[in-house]
C-alpha cells in the first residue's frame, strides 16, 4: 500500500495525547515527528510517551518538550535510505534494536516505512543452504589443532556462526553443515539451529569429495542451492544473488570478486625481437571465485557418484556443454580467511566495525 503521511506523520507542536493516537492508529505502531516541508525530525514509540508520563508530563504537553531533561533519546533516530535492500535493513533494524525504520529520500523526507514483520514476510528465500566446513585448516595451526577452521572466533563468536545468521537475515531458513574434521564442535554449538533461527542438518564427509562431489551426501530437495565455503566472511547480499539468478535463467551462478594485482616491475611488450611497449608497474585486475555458488535445481544430477569432483570442475563442464552459467560480482565486504594474516585482518575487522 501507498505511504499515508497522515497516518504516521505529526509536528512538534502536536501533544502527547495527538501522538499516541498516531502510534495507536496505524500498523507500524509510530509517530514519525516531521517539520512543515516533511523533513523527519524525530520518532516516538509508545514506550517514549510512556516514560514521558512517569517523568511527570502531562499528556497535553507538546512532543517537541520530550528533549528537554534528557526524556529522550539524544540520538538521531534510527533510518535508511529509500531503496535499501532488505538484508541491510533487517541488518540495521537487529543491530540497532528497533522494529520500525522510516525510509527517506535525498531530501529526508519520509516516503515510506518498513517493520520488522514487513521483513520477516518479504526476505524468505526459497534456498537450500549448504556450507563447506570440513577443511582442516592446516594454515592457520596451531589456531585449528583443536578447533576446525569456520568455528575460530571472529569478534565474539565463531566464523561459521556469522555466516549462519547472514544467512538467516536473508531469509534463508534450511542449512546443512557438510562436516569432516572435528564434526561434534559444530554439532555441538549449533544443534538443530533452532536457537538460530534456522533449520540445521549435518552431513559427515568420511572421505572428503570435493566441492561438488559431496552434494550429492545431500537429501533431496527442490530449491536451488546456496553452496558456501565455510572459511569466508562476507556481506553478501544473497536475496540479490537469488534475483541475478532468476533473472538470467542461470544453471549456475558464481560468486566473483574483483582482484587487483600491481606488477612491480615495468612490463615490456615486444613483438619478435622488438619492443612495442613498456608499461611501468600495471595493476592486473581479474575476477577470482568468491567461494559462493548459486546452482539450479536438478544440477546434483550432473555430478559424479562416488568420486572427488570440485565446483570449478562441474563449472567447466557445464560452460563446455553450453549451459547458463554467469558470474555475481561481490562488491560488499568479502576476506577469505586462508592465512594468519587473514584470520587476524577478519578478526580486526568485526571488533572494529568495518564489516
Amino acid at each position: 500500500m501507498p505511504f499515508d503521511q497522515k497516518l504516521y506523520c505529526i509536528l512538534p507542536s502536536a501533544t502527547m495525547r495527538e501522538a499516541s493516537a498516531c502510534i495507536d492508529g496505524n500498523a507500524a505502531k509510530i509517530a514519525l515527528v516531521v517539520d512543515a516541508c516533511g523533513r523527519l525530525l524525530d520518532t516516538l514509540t509508545d514506550g517514549d510517551i510512556r516514560r514521558a508520563i512517569l517523568a511527570g508530563l502531562e499528556l497535553s504537553t507538546p512532543v517537541s518538550r520530550l528533549h528537554e531533561g534528557k526524556l529522550h533519546r539524544l540520538r538521531p533516530p534510527v533510518t535508511a535510505s529509500v531503496g535499501a535492500d532488505k538484508v541491510s535493513l533487517s541488518l540495521l533494524m537487529r543491530d540497532s534494536r528497533v522494529r520500525q525504520i522510516p525510509l527517506l529520500n535525498a531530501n529526508g523526507q519520509v516516503v515510506d516505512i518498513i517493520t520488522a514483520s514487513d521483513l520477516e514476510k518479504a526476505v524468505a528465500l526459497p534456498v537450500h543452504a549448504v556450507i563447506m566446513a570440513g577443511g582442516f585448516g592446516v594454515r592457520l595451526r596451531p589456531l585449528t589443532d583443536d578447533l576446525p577452521k569456520p568455528m575460530l572466533p571472529v569478534g565474539d563468536r565463531p566464523l561459521l556462526e556469522d555466516i549462519i545468521e547472514r544467512l538467516h537475515q536473508s531469509g534463508i531458513r534450511r542449512i546443512t553443515i557438510l562436516t569432516h574434521y572435528k564434526p561434534a564442535v559444530i554439532t555441538d554449538h549449533f544443534g538443530d539451529g533452532r536457537a538460530f533461527g534456522v533449520n540445521i542438518d549435518y552431513v559427515q564427509e568420511e572421505t572428503p569429495l570435493g566441492t561438488a562431489g559431496a552434494l550429492n551426501l545431500l537429501k533431496t530437495g527442490n530449491d536451488p542451492l546456496l553452496v558456501l565455503n565455510g572459511d569466508i566472511l562476507t556481506r553478501t547480499d544473497f536475496t540479490s544473488l537469488f534475483d541475478f539468478h532468476r533473472e538470467h535463467a542461470a544453471d549456475i551462478t558464481v560468486g566473483v570478486r574483483e582482484y587487483d594485482f600491481r606488477v612491480p616491475y615495468g612490463v615490456v611488450e615486444t613483438n619478435g625481437v622488438n619492443v612495442t611497449a613498456i608499461t611501468e608497474k600495471p595493476v592486473i585486475r581479474n575476477f577470482v571465485n568468491a567461494g559462493i555458488y548459486l546452482l539450479a535445481t536438478g544440477i546434483r544430477d550432473h555430478i559424479p557418484q562416488g568420486m572427488c569432483y570440485d565446483m570449478p570442475t562441474l563449472i567447466n563442464d557445464h560452460v563446455r556443454a553450453g549451459k547458463t552459467v554467469v558470474s555475481f560480482p561481490v562488491h560488499e565486504y568479502w576476506l577469505d580467511i586462508g592465512h594468519m594474516d587473514d584470520y587476524r585482518k577478519a578478526d580486526a575487522d568485526i571488533r572494529n566495525g568495518a564489516v
